[in-house]
């Protein structure tokens, strides 16, 4: 499978904040979801990605070239959206495109007007105007509308609502099929469980997992804990959270053995960033 997008051992250190050693890959075609809790790197690593950030050390490489040799090839051929990128406030729909799109020679006017009904964008609006549902929308309509190989997306489902998201993330599906490759970061984990293939999950600066989802599910169990519970199987514990009626606790498919005695489950994605993010007390 051609690997569209390579990062190896990318490190950014900030006085309270540190991406350490930070690698994953994607394969053409594919729908990776960036996650992580608030502040664990993801943004910094998609602006590292695109130069917005200079990282300390490391390779990046989109298409098989160095981003680094080939910065203005590999910018026509990716797409970015993010949140609180307003343009210019005041400024109609319409002149904000007619400038974005001279920077692009591969953007196509029927295929922007596609989005902008797909989305109902009425381009005589001003930005201002826009809700900010609507305004990840036109971020979107933007990347879009160059023919880009990759789009790489930073919490592209936020502020819409539950209609608008499951619209959004139909479109994902229909350009992963045109083999267009997706990264997004998200908090929602129900949006991955709909659209990804796979999953890179970063926690306090460094990369915990990355692999197909299905792999990733599969590779955890969850258990009710009970008082019966010995404080060795306890130590297989990766994280504790607790419910109404009582506490539940995640471990590792291969410790299954440990708990023989106990029914287990295997969790959603959701639930095992949850216990990822929760101490064993």
């Amino acid at each position: 499978m051609e690997k569209i997008l390579v990062v190896e051992n990318l490190c950014k250190e900030y006085p309270k904040f540190k991406l350490n050693n930070v690698s994953f890959s994607m394969d053409k075609g594919s729908i990776m979801g960036f996650i992580g809790r608030n502040g664990a790197g993801k943004t910094t690593t998609l602006k590292c990605l695109l130069n917005l950030v200079h990282e300390d050390s490391g390779k990046i490489q989109f298409f098989g070239l160095n981003f680094n040799n080939s910065e203005k090839e590999i910018k026509q051929r990716i797409g970015y959206a993010a949140g609180g990128i307003n343009y210019y406030q005041r400024k109609k729909i319409k002149d904000i495109i007619a400038i974005t799109k001279s920077f692009y020679p591969n953007w196509d006017d029927n295929l922007y007007h596609s989005y902008l009904k797909r989305f109902s964008l009425d381009e005589e609006k001003k930005l201002i105007e826009l809700s900010e549902g609507m305004k990840v929308k036109f971020n979107l309509a933007i990347a879009l509308s160059h023919h880009a190989e990759l789009l790489i997306l930073d919490e592209p489902t936020s502020g819409l609502d539950p209609v608008s998201r499951d619209d959004l993330l139909e479109v994902f599906l229909d350009l992963a099929k045109d083999g267009v490759s997706i990264l997004f970061s998200t908090h929602i984990t129900s949006d991955l469980d709909k659209c990804a293939d796979s999953i890179t999950y970063i926690q306090n600066g460094e990369i915990i997992a990355s692999d197909k989802i299905t792999n990733f599910v599969n590779s955890y169990r969850l258990l009710n804990v009970t008082s019966t519970i010995s404080e060795e199987q306890r130590k297989a514990f990766i994280g504790v959270s607790r419910n109404k009626d009582g506490s539940t606790a995640l471990i590792k498919e291969s410790d299954s053995n440990k708990f023989k005695e106990f029914s287990l489950a295997i969790p959603d994605l959701q639930t095992i960033m949850i216990h990822f993010e929760k101490e064993v007390n």
